[in-house]
């Protein structure tokens, strides 16, 4: 689809202006998030992508709105996966209920100006080397089987490793030990302390990188679209902080998520492998984004099905457990 600098610079001003409304509207008095708000903000923002994709039928056609919905579900998907290391991280730094909203927001959007630079790099590898798609595929598929994997093993308790860049920053800068509602940096002593809230926010954006190192080579094989990786991985990551107080109490639920995303991953790593040999003159057929999009669809919603059912089994196997105890 051809993208005039124009769209380009429109796409970004909406976008920056919908993050500052979500923010004045929703986020800038620091409270609690009620599932009943966050369900309305999660259904606000699934219908801004809902018409950004109708924009882009109307714009472009069929092909890339197919392009668009398909990775945006993908990296939706892939984006509830953060939600548990948010968890672990919330925990990790301690931090009050009436500030994780904050946290979130600010850490989304640094998450999202990174992805940006791994998306402007990646569209840059694939317009000049062709043979990137077997090292994306590769990747995927590797991706997938690790995941399998990791799902198969016993569950372990895991703990928040902090990156190296957040332990590099808090080396350099001292910090309190305590938060100060909302600021990110206090004096006392006569020195400038950083304090937790800050560090939690880089700690948000720094390590949804690691996840963007699947995601970013997901949907480009989907689409080399670098228009439609960068809007899709907007709207998915935007919409993220609603997500995190809607469904936190369900993803303990969803124990068949790895499974899915496992299958859904190989996929898009065998369509990637496929695509690099039709490019290199290779006769082989190529995988479609009505076929992609309606596998990654029903994949999810088998997933989740059965997510439920296996979550349901096992919360009446502990309930009935103390029963044959006291017999």
């Amino acid at each position: 689809m051809d993208v005039s600098a124009g769209l380009w610079g429109g796409t970004i001003a909406v976008l920056v202006a919908l993050v500052v409304a979500d923010f004045f509207i929703g986020g800038r008095k620091p409270h609690e998030v009620s599932v009943k708000e966050a369900g309305i903000w999660t259904a606000v923002w699934v219908a801004l992508a809902v018409l950004f994709g109708g924009f882009l039928w109307w714009h472009g056609g069929g092909k890339p709105a197919g392009e668009f919905f398909a990775g945006y579900i993908t990296e939706k998907s892939l984006s509830v996966d953060n939600l548990f290391v948010f968890i672990l991280i919330m925990g990790k730094f301690a931090v009050p209920r009436i500030y994780q909203q904050r946290v979130l927001m600010f850490g989304v959007i640094i998450a999202l100006v990174l992805r940006a630079v791994f998306i402007a790099g990646g569209a840059a590898l694939v317009s000049q080397f062709s043979w990137v798609f077997y090292g994306f595929g590769a990747f995927l598929v590797w991706t997938a089987w690790k995941l399998i994997k990791e799902a198969g093993a016993e569950e372990e308790e895991e703990e928040f490793e902090e990156n190296r860049l957040l332990k590099s920053v808090e080396k350099r800068f001292p910090s309190t030990d305590r938060y100060h509602g909302t600021k990110l940096f206090v004096r006392e002593g006569g020195r400038r302390l950083m304090t937790p809230m800050l560090i939690v926010m880089l700690a948000i954006g720094t390590t949804d990188v690691l996840f963007a190192l699947d995601s970013i080579p997901a949907i480009f094989g989907l689409t080399q679209d670098p228009y439609i990786v960068f809007t899709a991985n907007a709207f998915a990551l935007m919409g993220l902080r609603q997500l995190y107080f809607l469904i936190g109490g369900l993803l303990k639920k969803l124990v068949h998520l790895s499974y899915g995303l496992s299958v859904i991953l190989g996929f898009i790593g065998v369509k990637l492998v496929l695509h690099a040999l039709h490019e290199s003159g290779v006769h082989v057929p190529e995988i479609g984004i009505p076929l992609s999009l309606g596998f990654i669809v029903v994949v999810l919603a088998v997933t989740t099905v059965t997510s439920l059912v296996a979550a349901k089994k096992q919360e009446a196997a502990a309930a009935a457990e103390p029963e044959k105890v006291d017999a």
